[in-house]
């Protein structure tokens, strides 16, 4: 039985590496509609908490972590151990470099692109299977226009949503409560269908 998303951020061995945190996380999984035996790919996975929670939700499936930081790739190592994850393989690598080599994908998750954005959504766009899912979070601005020109220009390719994200949490500041507003994030929902 596959196990449930949204595990707290603490839950997570941290260092330096980015990390998507839970709100975003749990937002991004429900949008990939992973299932039980699903194949995945987390493509700039920093600490990997995407990775971790995706291997969670497909027990039967397998996830591959594509990062290329080595202090991140020792985290995402640290994270599988600590939760106990089989079906989770790092590939220490700078996409797309190491994603021709792997199965064909149901889920792609793009986290992080090293500034070779064009060049992984060309190959994930012969990875992924039809019907599946591609989930790109983009933090910058150049990042989602760049991600929206690769949309326009390949409209036959895939059916696509973006949403933009702002989470704030609240923060006990002596006997008030205050917003402390999280990065805003825009998520890029994209449905394979040639």
């Amino acid at each position: 039985m596959a196990m449930k998303l949204g595990l707290s951020d603490e839950a997570f061995i941290r260092g330096k590496a980015p990390m998507t945190k839970q709100e975003i996380r749990i937002l991004t999984l429900v949008k990939a509609h992973i299932e039980a035996d699903a194949i995945i790919y987390d493509i700039g996975a920093g600490t990997g908490s995407l990775s971790i929670e995706a291997a969670r939700l497909a027990p039967a499936g397998h996830v591959y972590a594509i990062e290329r930081k080595k202090e991140a790739v020792a985290l995402i190592e640290a994270n599988g151990a600590h939760f106990g994850l089989r079906n989770l393989s790092i590939i220490e690598a700078e996409a797309p470099e190491g994603i021709e080599a792997l199965p064909a994908a149901d889920v792609i998750l793009i986290g992080g692109s090293g500034g070779h954005l064009e060049a992984i959504l060309d190959c994930a766009a012969r990875k992924l299977r039809r019907g599946g899912r591609l989930v790109l979070n983009c933090i910058t601005v150049q990042t989602l226009a760049a991600a929206l020109s690769y949309l326009h220009a390949h409209v036959d390719l895939y059916r696509y949503e973006t949403i933009q994200v702002q989470v704030s949490r609240l923060r006990r500041v002596g006997p008030y409560d205050m917003a402390e507003a999280q990065n805003p994030i825009y998520i890029i929902t994209c449905t394979k269908e040639a």
